[in-house]
This record gives C-alpha cells, structure tokens and sequence, in this order.
C-alpha cells in the first residue's frame, strides 16, 4: 500500500507538472491536499510518508477521532482541511480541528467560526464556498452573495478569509468545467480589486480528482485529491 500511495502522489505531481509547463504558470505553490473520508489513520500517515502536508476530511467526526489518533504521529506537522459541507452546530468543534475551513457557505456559519475562534484566542483560516453553476443539489453562496458576504466575513475579527471554493459539476470531459473554474478566478479578481494588499484572497480551492488539470487551467493553487490519492486513476 505505501508503495501504491507513494506511486499515486508521483504520478499526480508530475501531472501537474504537465499542466503548469502547457499553460504556463508557475505551480511551486499549488498544494494538494489528501481528502481521507473513509480512509484509516495509516493511510493518512502513508500519504504523508510520501511528502503530503494538507489532509481533507468531508465530516467533523471522522475528523475529530482522527485528529486524536493522528497526534502519535511527532512527524510532520499536519495541517487540517474540513472539505465538506459545515453544520454550524459544529462550528466550535470545527474551530478545535481544522487548520483551514474551505465550506464556509454562509454568513451565518461564518458569525459561528468567528464566536468560537474568538473564545479560544484564534484567528480561524476559512475560504468563501461559491456555487459558481448554480446547481441546487451544491451549497455555497451565489456569486452575487459572496460579493457582499465576502465583505462581511472579512470584518469578523477571529477569522481571515484566505480565498474562495467551489465545486464544479461534473462532466465527462473534464474540460466542461472551465468555464466554472474560470468563473470562480474572476469573482477573487473582482473582489480582490477592492481590498488593501494586506486583506487579499490567495486562495482557490477548485479541482477534485477528476477534474483538477481543468482547474489548474484556470488558476487553482489548492486540489481537493481523494480517489486519485489513495487509489489511483488514469489521466482524464
């Protein structure tokens, strides 16, 4: 299984390698993080023995008890992605975990992560989620809400909003999503064009394991990988 992991991280780097050289951009700073639902502790540590810092998780739970068994390991730091959707009843236990919140999906939610940051002392990492395609089965804001709500969460003194998220719908060919992917770049272009250098978002979370290339096409410096990770999968 190590060798599988080490083989799957490889391959999709060098992907990515690909895609960076054929735009071109730079990737030097796009992360990868390892999406682990359903996945054991040991596969997390063999994902990190192979190089990977970043580890998603979709769920608060599955998170919370893997947080605790993940404390054995001394080394490498890990840093903690919730990916999936946020209730705000688990906001607090969010705040604990998570190093960065990608699915902050309402003001609501966000006024929550700022109460619970701010009464432990911490500046809660969160990204905007944006239902860029407008489908009702995704959450996040419009993009017509982000541009107001951005502005809002960016007052909240315990949170800093890094970027914005978005996932994409899906397509046979993965090249369907661009325009998605394209539309989620421009709002963090829009709203960064009214922020102070020192307030700008950095951030976009777009890409999963069958659509990344598409996204990193058009900008993402965070992948979501979970399949693609811990069990392979050929080039779309």
């Amino acid at each position: 299984m190590h060798f599988m992991i080490q083989q799957n991280i490889s391959a999709v780097k060098e992907r990515i390698r690909s895609v960076c050289e054929s735009v071109p951009r730079d990737c030097s700073g796009v992360r990868i993080v390892a999406v682990s639902k359903g996945r054991s502790v040991e596969e997390i540590r063999l994902a990190l023995a192979a190089g990977l810092r970043d580890i998603g998780e979709n769920r608060v739970q599955e998170a919370r008890e893997k947080y605790a068994l993940s404390k054995r390991f001394t080394s490498p730091q890990i840093r903690w992605h919730m990916v999936g959707h946020l209730q705000s009843n688990k906001a607090g236990d969010a705040v604990r975990i998570f190093d960065l919140i990608h699915s902050v999906d309402s003001l609501k939610l966000a006024a929550e992560l700022n109460r619970h940051a701010g009464s432990t002392g911490k500046v809660q990492e969160i990204l905007a989620q944006v239902n860029v395609s407008g489908e009702g089965t995704k959450s996040g804001l419009s993009p017509l809400e982000a541009r107001a709500a951005v502005k809002e969460m960016l007052s909240m003194p315990n949170i800093m909003v890094r970027g914005l998220m978005t996932i994409s719908p899906y397509f046979f060919d993965q090249e369907e999503a661009r325009p998605f992917f394209a539309g989620l770049r421009e709002l963090m272009e829009e709203l960064n064009g009214g922020l102070p250098d020192n307030r700008r978002l950095e951030f976009l979370s777009m890409g999963m394991s069958g659509d990344f290339e598409a996204a990193l096409r058009e900008g993402a410096n965070i992948l979501r990988l979970g399949r693609i990770i811990f069990e392979g999968g050929a080039p779309a």
